[in-house]
């Protein structure tokens, strides 16, 4: 997930044109999801990301990153946390609109890659309040938002992280990796 150096993983009117991406990032992304086929996401994103992953690649001017990630998104098994979602099918998706605890719980039991949260600051914030989060990827950007959604906003109990792994890419962004210490 992006976020701001003082916490914020978008500013106040929710815009994101603060983080930085370029094909730096865009590889080392790549070689993370790889290893994953499971992606899970709060309404607002999926809706976003249906909107452009499914044809990214079918663009004329789709970069390496569009296609690789198109490719994958496409075979990725897809959970939405939403309520306004109840009740309808989606190919590949899974929607959980209630029983967050009980329904992760189950997903993370079962055998295979992890499952990996894109964006969704609401997501993440429901996931952390209730402890199901077992590990960060931050791509913290040099910048000051001063203002806007708080990544840690919901984590109402003190949670100890050991860093697994730093990064620094050549545009000033860093990622951390964390793992719960529990």
């Amino acid at each position: 997930m992006h976020v701001s150096l003082d916490g914020f993983v978008a500013g106040p009117e929710r815009e994101m044109n603060w983080i930085k991406v370029d094909e730096e990032i865009f590889s080392h992304v790549g070689q993370r999801i790889a290893d994953s086929d499971t992606a899970l996401y709060g309404r607002v994103t999926y809706d976003m990301m249906e909107g452009y992953w499914p044809t990214a690649a079918d663009k004329p001017n789709a970069s390496k990153h569009d296609i690789e990630h198109s490719r994958w998104y496409k075979q990725a098994k897809k959970i939405v946390l939403s309520k306004s979602l109840e009740g309808i099918s989606r190919p590949n998706t899974q929607i959980i609109s209630g029983n967050l605890r009980s329904e992760v719980s189950k997903l993370k039991a079962v055998p295979g890659p992890e499952i990996l949260i894109f964006g969704s600051p609401s997501a993440a914030h429901a996931l952390m309040k209730e402890d199901l989060i077992d590990g960060y990827w931050l791509f913290v950007n040099p910048i000051l938002l001063g203002r806007g959604i708080p990544l840690f906003a919901a984590k109402e109990a003190h949670t100890a992280l050991t860093l697994i792994d730093s990064h620094t890419f050549s545009n000033g962004v860093v990622c951390l990796h964390y793992e719960n210490a529990r």
